[in-house]
């Protein structure tokens, strides 16, 4: 079985959109195909492939109200099961440790050809652990500056969690890293090339278990919403940020250009690859089919350990910092990913977006200002 867990930094990305629809090409192919929302919080991948409201899925598993194998249904198309994810049951976004090794050892034992888990946006402990049940995960991003900046930091946090699990627990290499990251109050300014040889000269045996990791760990990157071929060329300046700031060798596994089409789909309650397969957006999603089908195979070897330590990096520590978002920008400038000039324009929209905001808070608050004297007065 392969495991694909589908990614994305940000939302709004074309996640889901390329989850359904590689599950149903692959399907179509000839393979057996599991497809799981594990958007958590915010599960609505039954509206892509067009199912009706689920009854049970990950949500009713977790609480025991149902059982794993109830939960598995199959779906209007061919070889295809779905696995619904239950964004209405409270405290579902934030599972605990317990719950999440009970479905990782759930997944992991499946009967089918592929897998496909369609994480959340961001970079949550529980997102980077499912990203990793699989060494060739998928990271989806868009030629936007702000997309490739979080596609970036999603791929460069999936690097500090696969270090975080490689090192034993007490050993002299976790101990350096928390003693780094207590002095510079953050790791992510650090390049992952020199940092191993930092910790190689304190702890020769986790770095090198580490670079063992590294050298199975083959995420792949799909760049969506393209307008024009130029726009293709961002996917490779990410992997060659990645090589040089990360070192990681990220594949580059597709593109797929804008098409109006697939909000009609999505409103036909269809897949795109299903309600137009000759479209353009279908024939990139088959292109990446295509080589998923043509991949080989890939597994973690070892093991990992489970570790909690303070170094991990958290959805707040890695999406919130204004420090480690200006790191993030100076390894993508560095390689040219984006211009100086692409990056001032998203500023300036952003801080236009920023004041408009502030100008409806500022009349709102008026309002309510006059409003408790209206009261009061009564």
């Amino acid at each position: 079985m392969q495991i694909i867990p589908i990614a994305s930094g940000k939302g709004g990305v074309g996640k889901s959109l390329l989850s359904a629809n590689l599950a149903i090409t692959l399907g179509q192919a000839g393979k057996k195909v599991i497809l799981a929302d594990l958007d958590l919080g915010a599960s609505n991948l039954h509206l892509v492939i067009g199912q009706s409201s689920p009854k049970g899925g990950i949500g009713t598993y977790l609480t025991g109200q149902s059982s794993f194998e109830e939960i598995i249904k199959p779906t209007d198309y061919e070889n295809v099961s779905f696995i619904a994810g239950d964004s209405e049951i409270p405290g579902l976004s934030s599972i605990k440790t317990a719950q999440k090794k009970a479905l990782i050892k759930k997944f992991q034992s499946l009967d089918c050809d592929y897998l496909i888990i369609d994480l959340g946006a961001g970079t949550h402990l529980t997102i980077l652990d499912l990203f990793l049940l699989s060494p060739q995960g998928i990271v989806v991003t868009a030629p936007t500056v702000t997309a490739i900046l979080n596609g970036y930091l999603f791929l460069k946090n999936a690097v500090f969690r696969l270090m975080a699990t490689s090192f034993k627990k007490n050993s002299k290499a976790s101990q350096l890293i928390e003693k780094l990251r207590q002095e510079s109050n953050s790791l992510q300014k650090l390049y992952i090339p020199k940092l191993i040889e930092t910790i190689r000269q304190v702890d020769e045996e986790s770095a090198v278990n580490f670079e063992n990791k590294m050298k199975q760990f083959h995420p792949r990157l799909v760049m969506n919403m393209i307008d024009e071929p130029k726009d293709a060329d961002k996917a490779l300046k990410i992997r060659r940020s990645c090589q040089q700031y990360l070192g990681l060798d990220v594949e580059s596994l597709g593109i797929m250009y804008r098409d109006s089409l697939q909000d009609k789909a999505l409103s036909s309650r269809l897949p795109v690859v299903v309600y137009k397969p000759n479209s353009i957006i279908s024939q990139g999603i088959y292109r990446i089919a295509e080589k998923v089908l043509q991949s080989e195979t890939l597994q973690f070897n070892g093991t990992f350990e489970d570790t909690d330590t303070s170094y991990e990096i958290s959805a707040e520590e890695a999406g919130d910092d204004y420090s480690q978002k200006l790191s993030f920008v100076e390894d993508l400038l560095g390689t040219g990913t984006f211009t100086v000039g692409e990056l001032a324009e998203t500023i300036k929209t952003q801080q236009y977006e920023i004041n408009q905001l502030k100008s409806e808070n500022l009349l709102l608050k008026s309002k309510l200002v006059k409003a408790a004297k209206q009261g009061f007065t009564i």
